[in-house]
């Protein structure tokens, strides 16, 4: 095997390497650092994210910089704020033993006169996106007129989110005479245009087949009903308890109403979409990073530059219209040698696009079945034994174990194991005790949506007014807790909970009627009457009649889950606010 010492690297750049621990270079740093350290050369490199392209472009740019210019020499454009920050972040890791070498990110988000501040003190690599760079070059607040090397760093991406002008105009001001580096996953006829226009001559290397998917990530398809969609989504999830995944869908819209059901449901779920302000992005990331958030459902866009090399699975809830599209998708999975799975939700209409994906990619997709409830229980089962084995004892119950002894005197071991996990694996059990078979095509589904439970039947559900909204500082999530909690209901008996400005809607099961109507009678929240009725518009419409409003004190402000301060509608926050996600009952 090569090791980074045959490249050419100089010691400063090796020490660095040995510091984090790297010790055979990738296929894509064996090909292309050796090339590009040996000439001035432009370099259209074709590489699945997640196999090294950052080392491979970074450390021959470190080496042949000069240090002692405080000229701009160095342009890296990438598509995303999180991966320009990224690759800025790497590169200083990389020159750690370079003590004059300068790197700096520019991308939106951030203030421009603090990033010129940074250019103006001397940055000889820039690291940028394409939005902010044509902001501040027309600004007159960065000169990238005498830059030796240009890298584009996921081409493809850039270009599918629209740079095409903006990458076009910045390398107008740039010099004809300097290398240009292009590293794509894929090689659509949109990156062919770029290196035709702005490269002299490129080399090609390309890892693996090119625009084919990688080969640590395996591809599997599931055929349900349209509206069965989500019910298999949470089994997927709650047959595999340890997932740790991106839930991929095609629009803001859906990717929102995802997560929030995830999060309603229990899971550990976060939106991830262009409507988040910059700030709801990098809490709804660094969840992600730190597994506070377990599913992260997310907009093509949106999920662009994400670079976390942990994730287990990627989940098509929706295919995407291009494949290339989703060959980035499955890409966010298999990183750094470890394997993945691309799982994709699909109706019977869809199946001719996975077999054109399967011409795109040179992969064959498994044909899955989604998982019975049995089968989840099981599974589940086994999960929590192995939780119970593997959980360190912690000290401080020693103290509390002749208690616990004695309240436990008389049953025996096999009797206890299955009272401990029956605590826990009960309520999962019964939560998958009717379900039915959702590998059907859906076609005698009763339910008025795919959300909830899966046996739920619209034809029994009750629809209620209540006197109290938004205005009153009630979200879904809030509002469903509030009721719940007063009627003394279960967590499941209460859905389609849909707030308005004054007023809201919600349903239960006909069986709990009497008590809802008897709770809210003469109930009062600060001295203020909180009136529920039977509504009169099933469809949770406007609601007219004489009782509109009743008794309503405009001071009033309703019992707030946590501190939630988003506005309603973005699903910023993980299912960590609940007591646990449902598969974390195991």
């Amino acid at each position: 095997m090569t090791k980074f010492e045959a490249l050419g690297l100089q010691q400063s750049l090796l020490d660095a390497v040995a510091d984090m621990g790297f010790e055979t270079p990738s296929e894509v740093q064996e090909k292309a650092i050796p090339l590009l350290l040996e000439d001035e050369i432009d370099l259209v490199a074709l590489a699945q994210t997640g196999t090294g392209k950052t080392a491979a472009f970074g450390f021959p740019l470190i080496q042949k910089i000069d240090t002692a210019s405080r000229t701009t020499q160095g342009l890296i454009l990438s598509p995303t704020r999180e991966l320009c920050l990224q690759i800025t972040n790497e590169l200083k890791s990389y020159s750690k033993y370079e003590k004059s070498v300068n790197v700096v990110a520019i991308y939106g988000g951030a203030s421009i006169t603090e990033q010129a501040r940074q250019i103006k003190r001397g940055a000889q690599i820039v690291v940028a996106t394409p939005g902010r760079m044509k902001d501040m070059i027309g600004r007159g607040l960065v000169n990238i007129s005498k830059i030796d090397y240009c890298i584009l760093d996921e081409a493809d991406e850039m270009l599918n989110m629209g740079f095409y002008e903006d990458i076009k105009d910045i390398l107008s001001n740039t010099p004809s005479e300097k290398s240009t580096w292009l590293f794509s996953a894929t090689m659509p006829k949109e990156v062919s245009v770029i290196a035709k226009k702005f490269m002299h001559s490129p080399q090609e290397i390309t890892v693996g087949t090119k625009n084919s998917g990688a080969s640590t990530v395996q591809h599997e398809y599931y055929v349900v009903g349209g509206r069965d969609r989500y019910p298999a989504l949470k089994r997927l999830a709650d047959a595999h308890p340890d997932i740790f995944s991106v839930v991929f869908c095609r629009t803001k819209r859906d990717t929102q109403k995802v997560a929030e059901n995830l999060i309603e449901d229990g899971y550990n779920a976060g939106a991830l979409h262009g409507d988040l302000s910059q700030n709801q992005r990098d809490l709804v990331m660094s969840s992600f990073r730190k597994k506070q958030i377990q599913m992260l459902v997310a907009t093509d866009v949106a999920a662009r530059g994400i670079d976390v090399d942990d994730i287990t699975h990627v989940i098509n809830y929706q295919l995407p219209d291009e494949i290339e599209t989703y060959t980035h998708r499955s890409g966010r999975t298999g990183r750094a040698g470890k394997s993945g799975i691309s799982m994709v939700i699909v109706t019977r209409s869809e199946l001719r696009k996975i077999k054109a994906i399967e011409r795109k990619i040179n992969q064959e997709f498994l044909t899955k079945k989604i998982p019975s409830g049995a089968e989840i229980c099981e599974i589940q089962l086994y999960h929590l034994a192995s939780k119970i084995k593997n959980t360190p004892v912690d000290s401080e119950v020693e103290e509390y174990l002749p208690a616990i002894y004695d309240v436990l005197q008389g049953v025996d071991r096999d009797e206890l194991i299955k009272k401990m996990v029956s605590v826990e694996f009960g309520r999962f059990s019964s939560y998958y005790s009717k379900s039915k078979d959702l590998n059907t095509s859906g076609a005698n589904d009763s339910r008025s949506d795919g959300r909830g439970r899966d046996s739920y039947n619209s034809n029994g559900a009750v629809r209620y007014f209540i006197n109290v909204g938004e205005k009153d500082g009630y979200d879904w999530m809030s509002l469903k807790d509030f009721i719940r909690d007063t009627a003394g209901l279960g967590r499941d008996d209460l859905f389609k909970v849909d707030v308005k400005d004054s007023f809201s809607f919600f349903n239960t099961e006909a069986d709990v009627t009497d008590r809802i109507l008897e709770t809210f009678t003469d109930f009062k929240v600060k001295g203020r009457f909180v009136n529920v009725e039977v509504s009169k518009s099933p469809g949770g419409g406007q609601r007219g009649g004489k009782n509109k409003g009743r008794r309503r004190d405009k001071g009033f402000q309703g019992k707030k889950r946590g501190d939630r301060k988003e506005k309603r509608g973005n699903a910023v926050h993980s299912g960590k606010r609940r007591s646990t996600r449902r598969s974390d009952f195991f």
